[in-house]
């Protein structure tokens, strides 16, 4: 017992102390659980033999990752992937198998020898690239949603490849088969029969998936114990996996064919987050025992062969994949996602691996070479995702179309069309106000154009770009660009050149509302403080107030906040985070605990907010001392020969009208 907890102890603490530092330097979470396992493992010799047993149940970890993948499809939706399911995938496994086995023969390997190892490095590693994938959130992109057809494919393909592996053994030296012919638990009988066990127990899980979780959560939530209603899940999960298991076919498929038929189920919401914990826990441990299970003397023994070879497959898959991105239309950097984030060899590559050599269909040592690539190859992929990430700002830093030529001008410019700069633009096109929309991003004007609202394409931050959509003679611009430094530095260059333009900008967070403040800005919209109110509102009424009621604690919680803002930036000091202020973070939790009394003697005296003057009044002390933190920041930098953030203005801020500013 001592023992086991000891071992425990261990991996916890490598993956505690190596996780956050991979994270911390931008290489994600599984090359850090990579890394634990082969620090422990082969390195410092920790652990030993029983990481391979380990990894036996750390897999369950990739069932329960493709369950919930199940839970988050829907019958329609897959039927809606065919064609990518079938077309892109089974066209990848086709092509990679029949490209390692036609390598494989012409390095020497016997045709049979050559096939097997063909179907274990065509598949690539589902654990490795959802995960990654979702750490990124790339899952929703073009070339996130191709990579998982693939990855899908591939795990149906594991089926035909476990019944076509023993076939392979029929001509190897001596034409015998080795003790564990089979898989273990596969019941042994005629080829028809177990063609129709097969296909009850697919059958099974599906009726199983549809029918069975409705009636019998509803029995366990009687009990009202939630630790038994995870007991449950786990239990409903590992019996499918025991069943499929006991037919030689994949446990990780047959979970996630129950996912998919509960993905219409009441209660998805609630399995998915009572086993996302065991999930992400054995997952990690999974990767780690990866690490730990490396044969690094085979590699230091033969250390170009087994480089080259791991290079060679990774080269071969890149290549397969980006013929099949053209070939589909995947374009851009969906199309640099797809083919490099599917380039490895897989974790169903260890299973077959060791069923291949338990078969006879492939010898000890080229088993174990095999799994060292495999090894070999996850441990690369977060490298791989890297090169991604590095290519993708190259290609967003590169050569830019040239810039619409504007033939338009109206009353009210608009400076970056998200979400935020759409609301604006319906708004006032609503009315009848002629409006002119930029962006910087082609494929965003493109699709405004679809929907017959003209936009014009260029860089916003451009002055010449401002001009020419005729900022000289509009009456406000609105700033809804998503970069805050572009926000301050438009602010700056509109209230110098052209003071009697209203400036309406989108601001991030107060330290943002702070500096636009500074820079000129005349109204500073936080990008969420409104939604959030809003949303506060609806909490209210929900709770049994009245309309009066709610109305009232909005607008004393909205003055009260501007009031806030008033105070905190006399102390605002744009060198020093907000976290660190100290005099900042004292007010700050002043106002906390004031604004309870505020909005409980609203409601009571059932009275409005401060009038206007008092919020101008706010106001203009909110900006005067916002812009003397600014110009005192300069000045400072200049003298110090440091180089300013913000340019310095060719002429000195024009008055503001009273009452500009509003901090919303």
């Amino acid at each position: 017992m001592q023992s086991i907890l000891q071992e425990i102890l261990l991996y916890l603490i490598a993956a505690v102390v190596t996780v956050p530092i991979s994270q911390r330097l931008g290489f994600g979470s599984v090359l850090g659980f990579l890394a634990a396992g082969v620090v422990i493992g082969p390195v410092l010799g920790l652990v030993g033999s029983e990481a391979e047993d380990l990894r036996h149940y750390a897999e369950f970890g990739v069932v329960l990752m493709l369950f919930l993948i199940g839970l988050e499809l829907e019958p329609s939706t897959l039927w809606q992937m065919r064609q990518r399911l079938l077309g892109l995938g089974g066209l990848q496994v086709l092509a990679t198998l029949s490209a390692i086995a036609l390598v494989g023969q012409a390095l020497g390997l016997p045709w049979n020898e050559a096939v097997a190892v063909g179907m274990i490095l065509s598949l690539s590693s589902t654990a490795i690239v959802m995960q990654t994938l979702n750490e990124k959130r790339l899952n929703r992109t073009e070339g996130g949603r191709a990579s998982f057809s693939v990855l899908l494919f591939q795990d149906i393909a594991a089926l035909p490849f476990l019944a076509i592996i023993p076939l392979l053994a029929l001509s190897t030296a001596g034409g015998g088969h080795a003790e564990g012919h089979a898989a273990e638990g596969v019941i042994d009988m005629a080829g028809w029969m177990r063609a129709l066990f097969v296909a009850g127990a697919i059958i099974l899980v599906v009726m199983a998936g549809r029918y069975l979780p409705r009636p019998f959560f509803r029995f366990l939530n009687m009990s009202g114990l939630h630790e038994i209603h995870i007991a449950a899940t786990l239990m409903f999960i590992l019996a499918i996996a025991v069943v499929m298991g006991l037919l030689g076919l994949s446990p990780a498929l047959g979970t996630f064919l129950a996912g998919v038929m509960l993905a219409n189920s009441e209660y998805r919401h609630q399995i998915e987050s009572d086993i996302a914990p065991f999930k992400g826990l054995l997952l990690g441990l999974f990767f780690i025992t990866v690490g730990a299970s490396m044969n690094l003397d085979l590699l230091r023994a033969e250390p170009f062969q087994t480089i080259g070879l791991v290079v060679a497959l990774m080269a071969l898959k890149f290549t397969i994949l980006f013929a099949l991105a053209v070939v589909f239309g995947i374009t851009g950097r969906d199309r640099v996602l797809f083919t490099l984030s599917l380039a490895q060899a897989g974790e169903f590559g260890f299973f077959l691996t060791s069923y291949a050599a338990q078969s006879n269909a492939l010898g000890a040592a080229r088993a174990d070479e095999i799994l060292l690539v495999i090894s070999l190859s996850m441990f690369f992929t977060p490298a791989l995702f890297m090169i991604h990430d590095n290519l993708i700002r190259r290609i967003a830093a590169g050569p830019r179309k040239p810039e619409d030529e504007i033939d338009e001008q109206g009353t009210v410019i608009i400076a970056g069309m998200g979400r935020f700069g759409q609301i604006v633009n319906r708004m006032l096109m609503g009315l009848g106000h002629k409006t002119v929309v930029l962006d910087s991003r082609p494929e965003t004007i493109e699709r405004m154009r679809r929907f017959g609202i003209k936009g014009f394409y260029g860089e916003v931050d451009r002055p010449a770009l401002l001009e020419a959509a005729g900022l000289a003679n509009a009456r406000a611009i609105v700033l809804s660009v998503d970069d805050p430094d572009v926000a301050v530095r438009l602010s700056r260059y509109v209230k110098t050149t052209h003071p009697n333009v209203e400036i309406i900008a989108r601001a991030r967070d107060r330290h943002h509302v702070y500096a636009l403040y500074a820079a000129g800005a005349d109204e500073s919209v936080r990008e969420v403080f409104d939604s959030g109110v809003r949303a506060g509102k609806y909490a209210l009424a929900a709770l049994g107030y009245s309309d009066d009621e709610v109305e009232r604690v909005a607008q004393a919680f909205f003055d009260y906040d501007r009031h806030m803002l008033a105070e905190l930036a006399e102390l605002w000091d744009p060198k020093t985070p907000l976290d660190r202020n100290t005099a900042y973070i004292e007010k700050s939790r002043e106002q906390n605990a004031a604004i309870e009394a505020v909005l409980r003697g609203q409601l009571a005296a059932g009275t409005p907010g401060k009038d206007k003057a008092e919020r101008d009044a706010e106001k203009a002390r909110t900006r005067a001392a916002a812009l003397a933190r600014s110009a005192a920041d300069a000045a400072e930098e200049d003298a110090e020969g440091e180089p300013i953030v913000a340019p310095p203005l060719p002429t000195e801020v024009g008055d503001r009208k009273p009452g500009a500013g509003l901090v919303h």
